[in-house]
């Protein structure tokens, strides 16, 4: 439930004080230092202490409230109360206030919001591809972490990477090392935080150095232009083969072994997969039969490791008996296999909407939220696409115990957080969107930016081409810009999306074709993304510019 009064009408206060109620909490400094850090970000508070300070915020656990839930009350005037039921949903309770709270330069109008909300799936994760030198993979790992950060207080509780090995030439690479060990700082800060935290292996995968007669048939007759593949991958069929793929992930899971991993997703496509005899129909045979000796070696390492069975892209042009062959498997309840998930890149899969899986293996999505529409991905700017979302959402929702998106960068910030809230309890993206762009940007601009966006995901469809409403957009958007502080106008999540409405405006001028006016904006996306060394699929758009026709 909730309750709101008139922004209006509420107190603001220059100086304000933040306490635990539970002195003995050993990371109560952490949450105290969340809460000083996003806030003074937005103004120029004053932090006082209890004598002198304005305004008290008291943080406090009372379990009871709903796991990883959290309640917001007033104790008296002057004093609010962010009660959370744990670590995680006081940290909810955090973001929620701070959200819903109003910044002025050096004054501060807290939330209005006072009520309590408790998650209602268990599994809100998201998933950052950490490959093709993207934000993930090449910006630096505190911004990275901190962005880690700012997700957590939409309500993410979960964050799964992958360790692409086709980077690499071998287990000894030391560039391979290098890249372990950045992934173990950000799976170590997401367990500091309170999350779940895991790794995605591609059930066949290996690095550049694979031996040519080991590898997989890559042929998928009829199908090999919507699986990918890195040419690089090994067919289990062959007892060498096999051999190889297992040497390769033991040493994976050796070098994340310090670290407690909570659950390991086996994925069957893209990359991925053998096409060979012996092997398909892939999803429904040697793909079950390796992913279950692959289960088999992380228990060793971690014993309690929940292992989730991808079936990106099964049967994804003509039925292929791949999930009758999972659904068959599944049927034997078999102990290794801890749960589901399943999505596309356009509708969500006929087959686990018109079937039932076993009961005790949960329903996860896997969002498609950054190529959609794209390429390359994050090229123009933001890619908001909140409509679509909700309608995949509807689609499966009543089958779903959460999800992780797919994350190739920060262009689709905007995406994660509408999802977040889905997982978080149904919440209409409109209602996500305005809370966002009042606290991202201002209350002032809502309206005009959701307009804006509205538009955008429409181009988005069109591949860039647009109409006329392209020109409202960039109206919108630059209407929106002249309201803003400063602080709000540089940064970068209202630059990625400003800049899509000033590209596309300019592509519409010249029949879809960049001028020399973009090279500065494609410039400044690059900077913003961490994307200089990036492969073409994640580097915004380079191109011959030209004077408008």
């Amino acid at each position: 439930m909730k309750k709101a009064g008139n922004m209006n009408e509420e107190k603001n206060y220059q100086s304000i004080e933040v306490i635990l109620a539970e002195q003995d909490v050993p990371w109560a400094n952490d949450l105290i230092g969340i809460f000083q850090r996003h806030l003074s970000k937005r103004c120029q508070i004053q932090w006082g202490h209890h004598s002198t300070a304005s305004l008290l915020v008291e943080l406090a656990l009372e379990p009871g409230i709903g796991v990883e839930g959290f309640r917001i009350e007033e104790v008296s005037s002057g004093c609010i109360r962010i009660v959370g039921n744990d670590k995680l949903g006081l940290r909810y309770g955090i973001g929620k206030f701070l959200r819903t709270s109003r910044y002025l330069q050096d004054r501060f109008i807290p939330s209005p919001w006072r009520g309590t909300s408790v998650p209602a799936r268990k599994v809100r994760g998201i998933y950052f591809a950490t490959h093709f030198h993207n934000f993930y993979h090449d910006a630096p790992i505190d911004q990275v972490r901190e962005y880690l950060e700012e997700l957590s207080l939409w309500g993410y509780n979960a964050l799964n990477i992958w360790f692409d090995m086709h980077h690499y030439q071998g287990i000894d690479d030391p560039e391979a090392r290098v890249m372990i060990e950045r992934l173990k700082l950000l799976l170590g800060t997401a367990k500091q935080t309170g999350f779940n935290i895991g790794f995605a292996i591609l059930a066949n995968e290996s690095f550049a150095d694979s031996p040519i007669e080991l590898r997989a048939d890559q042929t998928f007759p009829g199908t090999r232009h919507v699986r990918g593949g890195y040419g690089l991958e090994l067919c289990p069929s062959k007892p060498a083969g096999r051999e190889l793929i297992l040497k390769n992930i033991q040493w994976e899971f050796a070098v994340f072994s310090d670290l407690k991993i909570d659950f390991l997703w086996i994925w069957p496509y893209d990359q991925g997969g053998c096409g060979c005899e012996k092997c398909r129909p892939w999803g429904g045979n040697a793909f079950l039969r390796i992913a279950e000796e692959e289960a088999a070696l992380a228990r060793k390492f971690w014993p309690e490791v929940k292992i989730y069975l991808s079936t990106w892209l099964f049967d994804c042009v003509k039925p292929e008996g791949e999930w009758e062959g999972l659904h068959a498997l599944l049927e034997k309840n078999p102990d290794w296999v801890g749960g589901v998930i399943a999505d596309s890149h356009t509708d969500f899969p006929h087959y686990p909407l018109e079937h039932d899986l076993p009961e005790n293996y949960p329903l996860l999505n896997f969002p498609e939220i950054s190529m959609w529409g794209m390429n390359p991905w994050g090229t123009f700017g933001a890619n908001p696409a909140p409509l679509r979302f909700e309608r995949l959402w509807n689609q499966a929702k009543d089958k779903l115990q959460g999800g992780f998106p797919y994350s190739e960068g920060i262009f689709e910030d905007i995406n994660k957080v509408v999802v977040s809230r889905f997982y978080w309890g149904d919440v209409p993206w409109q209602e996500t969107l305005r809370e966002y762009i009042a606290y991202e940007f201002s209350p002032h601009v809502v309206e005009d930016v959701i307009m804006a966006i509205k538009i955008m995901e429409q181009n988005q469809s069109r591949q860039w081409m647009g109409d006329s409403q392209t020109h409202d957009a960039y109206f919108y958007m630059k209407r929106a810009e002249a309201s803003l502080s400063s602080k709000a106008r540089t940064s970068w999540r209202w630059r990625i999306l400003f800049l899509r409405s000033r590209i596309e405006r300019e592509l519409l001028s010249n029949h879809g074709k960049p001028t020399e006016n973009c090279r500065p904006w494609f410039e400044e996306l690059t900077e913003i993304y961490h994307a200089r060394n990036a492969q073409e699929c994640v580097k915004p758009i380079q191109m011959k510019y030209g004077n408008r026709d």
